[in-house]
């Protein structure tokens, strides 16, 4: 039977119950529900994100998957209900679910494709595409990396200023994929061999037809002679962090590329707190002091990649230095980069202060004092219950006490839910119900590379599970501890206003410039996205196995860019991962002591 017969049917039922017994006070509301996609399956891609939030879903397409043909072979929906009042099956509403576009089929996901699912009313959704193709385009004597214009199918190689370009051997071009998804091959023409005989000194361009995926598309590639035989895309001083400068270069290939530095003797010297803006000190070299000798950046240090080079320098806190980029017998100028002070540490970071209200809430920080980390410690003490608390001190500490997290179901009268174990930066701003209203961040404008932590760790099977927690997670699932850092540049006007459904706080903006970043756990939309534009540097460590003794963890940062400086940084530690869905498991338990930002070099984790 039709879905919407047998609701008729059933409302027909009912109103003839009502006039029987001589009163129809109202008509029966009608069913509320969310449609999303649960899944897609389909041919030469893979699921990056499936965001229910926003209605978006965005593929990874494989490199030999054509775009303009990227098949979908079906997609799997799933119902919300809300607030219904009459029996919906929901099984068999599944099969009412329409969709303005038809699948299964062949899709062009140059653009992003829309589809309007309904039942009962409409919702919209938005499958988008990426994909990465490794293109190459390398020539003998290269001067730096090619230039890609892939909407204008023009690709760009340099060579030295004083290079010979009749005669420039081409030694290597990839333009598309090797095959295609049916494993034939890619063809040029000219072929890289009629290529290289080319003379690129009479005509800069040439035309190159490329056929893949059955189409011939045609590309223009330039070999120009370059300004310079050695140049720095983005100088040292634009990407010096308080404990180690980032270098960029560009050479000729095959040449002996590098850096050389010389320290700047200067008596300037600033303190600077963690929770003030942190900037470099405009010195310059004083009177009288002594030009040091040049200095090579060590080659472990420098990584060369045809004709670009790039590399890492330590520094020493309120020191100034000079760099240039060398290639052969040429050297850029020298770049001044200016002296910092020593780095600024977390405050509170070995969990030495503490103080319990006369309500009996245990707080991570003194009595009287501004908070810096928070807990979700105020929400669970109306169930009577801490969350977490002060813990004997991690063996050879200097400190007296550590943190505890310990996760738990909290319950008030019948009614509860399960909360994680936790301790972060920002403010514990309200208690939602059986929800919370928090702010993540505090001000912070230096770039660590790692965070460093000492830690112990007891997890067990999920055996509570939210409504909204994520696919393949779920009751009898092992549990994970959580840690992640991350710096960005939130801005309260952007991430601080609480959603309207929140009680007492509906609408109001109530993230700051110290802790902009407001996350309501009753609107899942609210959650801190790893990926999310203002996120600028992040790092993350899962607690999979049991961790029975303390031991000293790393956790390096991945930069999105050398050159962003952060407004705030976010620390958050959770004895389960899926907590923010109210999920995990009562016997999971963590312990930390001694966080401490890492400044120096730290080699990423793959």
């Amino acid at each position: 039977m039709n879905f919407r017969r047998r609701i008729c049917s059933f409302i027909g039922l009912a109103l003839s119950a009502m006039l029987v017994g001589g009163c129809v006070e109202n008509d029966l509301p009608y069913p509320s529900v969310t449609v999303n996609i649960a899944a897609i399956k389909g041919e030469g891609f893979t699921v990056k994100e499936l965001d229910v939030v926003n209605r978006s879903l965005v593929l990874t397409l494989d490199e030999r998957t054509d775009i303009r043909n990227v098949r979908i072979d079906s997609i799997a929906y799933a119902i919300v209900p809300h607030n219904v009042s009459v029996n919906l099956d929901l099984d068999g509403a599944l099969g009412d679910i329409t969709s303005s576009v038809a699948f299964p089929g062949t899709f062009d996901l140059r653009e992003s494709l829309r589809a309007k699912l309904s039942l009962f009313e409409d919702f919209e959704w938005t499958i988008t595409a990426e994909q990465t193709i490794d293109r190459r385009f390398r020539v003998a004597g290269q001067v730096g990396k090619p230039v890609f214009d892939v909407k204008n199918h023009i690709a760009t190689a340099r060579v030295a200023k004083n290079a010979d370009c009749s005669r420039v051997t081409i030694e290597e071009l990839r333009l598309e994929p090797d095959e295609d998804a049916d494993g034939t091959e890619t063809v040029y023409y000219p072929t890289l061999e009629e290529l290289t005989k080319r003379n690129f000194k009479e005509s800069p361009m040439c035309f190159v037809e490329v056929t893949c995926h059955g189409r011939t598309e045609q590309w223009m590639i330039y070999i120009l002679p370059n300004d310079k035989n050695v140049e720095v895309p983005s100088a040292p001083s634009d990407n010096a962090w308080p404990g180690v400068i980032w270098l960029y270069g560009s050479g000729i290939e095959g040449q002996p590329m590098g850096f050389r530095y010389r320290k700047v003797p200067s008596a300037a010297s600033a303190a600077a707190g963690p929770r003030v803006p942190y900037v470099s000190m405009p010195v310059s070299r004083a009177d009288g002091d002594a030009e040091a000798e040049w200095s090579e950046v060590p080659a472990e240090q420098v990584t060369i990649t045809g004709g670009s080079f790039s590399g890492y320098l330590n520094r020493e806190p309120d020191t100034a230095y000079e760099i240039k980029a060398y290639c052969g017998d040429d050297e850029t100028e020298p770049d001044f980069v200016a002296a910092l002070p020593a780095p600024p540490q977390l405050l509170n970071g070995s969990f030495e202060e503490w103080s319990t209200s006369d309500k009996g809430v245990v707080f991570p920080y003194s009595a009287g004092a501004e908070s810096y980390w928070s807990t979700g410690n105020p929400g669970a003490a109306m169930a009577n219950e801490t969350l977490t608390e002060p813990w004997d001190p991690r063996p050879g500490s200097a400190g007296q006490y550590g943190a505890h997290l310990k996760s738990k179901f909290a319950n008030v009268a019948g009614i509860g839910k399960f909360a994680a174990g936790n301790i972060f930066l920002g403010e514990y701003v309200s208690t939602d119900g059986t929800n919370g209203l928090l702010t993540f961040g505090r001000a912070f404008t230096a770039r660590p590379t790692a965070l460093r932590l000492w830690v112990k760790y007891k997890g067990g099977a999920i055996d509570y599970a939210g409504k909204n927690t994520p696919a393949g997670v779920g009751v009898g699932s092992p549990d994970n501890g959580s840690i992640f850092i991350a710096l960005g540049t939130w801005k309260k006007e952007d991430y601080g206003m609480a959603p309207a459904t929140v009680n007492n706080y509906g609408g109001q903006l109530v993230g700051t410039d110290d802790s902009p970043v407001c996350i309501a756990t009753r609107e899942i939309s609210t959650l801190f996205k790893s990926n999310g534009p203002d996120v600028i540097g992040y790092g993350e460590l899962n607690l999979v196995d049991d961790i029975n003794e303390w031991t000293q963890v790393t956790i390096p940062i991945k930069y999105k860019a050398t050159d962003i400086e952060p407004t705030n940084i976010m620390i958050v530690c959770a004895s389960s991962r899926w907590g923010d869905y109210f999920t995990g498991s009562t016997r999971s338990e963590m312990w930390l002591d001694d966080l401490e930002l890492i400044y120096e070099y730290v080699a990423p984790i793959d």
